[in-house]
């Protein structure tokens, strides 16, 4: 191991380990904080509390590149195991990008942290970097609740983020699974879902999702349609006639031939009407278009 040059480490990672025994690792052997060591690459593990689960490989072999030209300039971040090797607590991309550069051993910080420790600072360093999507962040602030036991509070001042914003992320975990996917491939906007999670009928719900993709809704679109769902419940709430299966059912599927709101009545008598929404002319057409024989 190379000889070690003191520096200061993020504000982000410090406050989260705070002063640390730098002893109770290995049985007491002393490990080094806030100072940078030469590890090689072949002892090290990537972090099981990672919370970032996708990786652009384009973007792994342009910062390979960089380092292959001018080394890793920001050491990762470890913690020593017992069986010497080393477990990766932040810089997952610069460490796989070094892997790909060929490089046998990368500048390291060494640090003592527990499970929790570990998947706070993953979390922290990630965030700081905006590099999680929203389902990301929501997935890991879950898991640092109910690993770490914390409260929405306490969880608020370790991550450095307003109580409402934690819920907010929470939220999206109540959202149907098709949704949570949208979200995660940027298929649709965190503004997006959290107006989507107030239309609590699962059909209804992705209908609107399905809309919202294939015809590029905005946000100001979205509420507006999502406004108009919680006005039909109320309607069916005061008394009005469920619809029958066999009309619910080609509801859903004129809605996904037309990718648009479309909306049965129907009375205890068997009248009713078939209403199609369209957004401005051009929707009509399209919708006329798709009628046409």
């Amino acid at each position: 191991m190379a000889s070690k040059k003191p520096l200061t480490p993020g504000r982000g990672l410090d406050a989260i380990l705070g002063n640390l025994d730098v002893d109770a690792i290995n049985g007491g052997e002393s490990a080094v904080t806030a100072a940078i060591s030469m590890v090689a690459v072949k002892d090290i593990e990537t972090n099981p509390f990672q919370p970032r689960k996708e990786f652009d490989t384009a973007a792994l072999e342009e910062l390979a590149q960089s380092i292959r030209e001018q080394g890793v300039i920001t050491p990762v971040t470890v913690r020593k195991m017992p069986d010497g090797k080393y477990q990766l607590i932040a810089g997952e991309r610069r460490f796989r990008a070094s892997q790909m550069a060929g490089l046998k051993e990368i500048p390291a910080y060494i640090r003592v942290a527990t499970d929790g420790q570990m998947m706070e600072m993953a979390l922290v360093e990630n965030i700081q970097r905006e590099n999680l999507n929203a389902m990301e962040i929501a997935f890991s602030y879950n898991a640092l609740i109910e690993e770490c036991r914390l409260t929405h509070e306490q969880l608020s001042q370790r991550v450095g983020k307003d109580r409402t914003t934690i819920t907010n992320y929470l939220r999206l975990l109540n959202l149907p699974a098709e949704t949570q996917l949208a979200l995660s491939s940027n298929l649709i906007t965190m503004a997006h879902a959290r107006a989507l999670i107030n239309v609590e009928d699962t059909e209804a719900h992705l209908a609107l999702l399905h809309d919202i993709i294939n015809r590029h809704l905005s946000v100001h679109q979205t509420e507006q349609l999502v406004k108009e769902a919680k006005g039909k419940r109320t309607t069916v709430r005061r008394g009005a006639t469920e619809l029958p299966s066999l009309h619910a059912a080609a509801q859903s599927q004129i809605r996904q031939r037309l990718q648009s709101e479309v909306e049965i009545k129907r009375s205890r008598r068997g009248k009713g009407s078939l209403v199609i929404h369209f957004q401005n002319d051009a929707d009509f057409e399209r919708i006329m278009n798709l009628l046409q024989p």
